[in-house]
C-alpha cells in the first residue's frame, strides 16, 4: 500500500554536531528524505546534544539524523541518544559520515539505529531511515 501525497512518511530531525563546519552532506540528505516523503527539519550547524533534544521533542519527530564528519560521533552521538530517552522520546538515531568501522559496534551499543557511510545512495539512505522508525 502507498503513501498518498499528504501522508508524510514521518518527521526527521536532521542535525549537525560540534564545530563540524562541512554541511554540504547533511543538505543532501535531508533533500534526499525531502524528496521520498518525509518531513525534514534540519537544525543547521554546530548543534549540542542538549539542543537536538530540544528540537526533537519541539518539532515531535520520528526520528534523528545526525551528521558527523568531525570524528567526534563517539563524543556527541550517545548523548543524544541518552537526552532522547531521558526526555521520553522514542525517536531512533541514524549517524551518517566518517565513522571508522571500528566505532559502529559501540555507536550501536549506545543506541544509535544505524550508521550510514560515504557512498550510501539515496535509496540506500530512505531504506535504513525507514527501518529504523519501523523498529522503534
Amino acid at each position: 500500500m502507498g503513501l498518498l501525497p499528504d501522508q508524510p512518511r514521518g518527521r526527521v530531525l536532521v542535525a549537525k554536531l560540534g564545530l563540524d563546519g562541512h554541511d554540504r552532506g547533511v543538505k543532501v540528505v535531508a533533500r534526499i528524505l525531502r524528496d521520498a516523503g518525509f518531513e525534514v527539519i534540519y537544525t543547521g550547524l554546530r548543534q549540542t546534544p542538549e539542543t537536538v533534544v530540544a528540537a526533537a521533542r519541539d518539532e515531535d519527530v520520528d526520528a534523528v539524523g545526525l551528521s558527523m564528519l568531525s570524528g567526534a560521533h563517539l563524543a556527541l552521538a550517545p548523548p543524544v541518544v541518552a537526552g532522547l530517552r531521558a526526555a521520553g522520546i522514542d525517536a531512533p538515531v541514524v549517524v551518517g559520515g566518517i565513522v571508522p568501522d571500528r566505532d559502529v559496534v559501540t555507536l550501536l551499543e549506545a543506541g544509535v539505529a544505524a550508521v550510514i557511510g560515504p557512498g550510501s545512495t539515496a535509496a540506500e539512505v530512505v531504506a535504513v531511515v525507514d527501518e529504523a522508525i519501523a523498529n522503534r
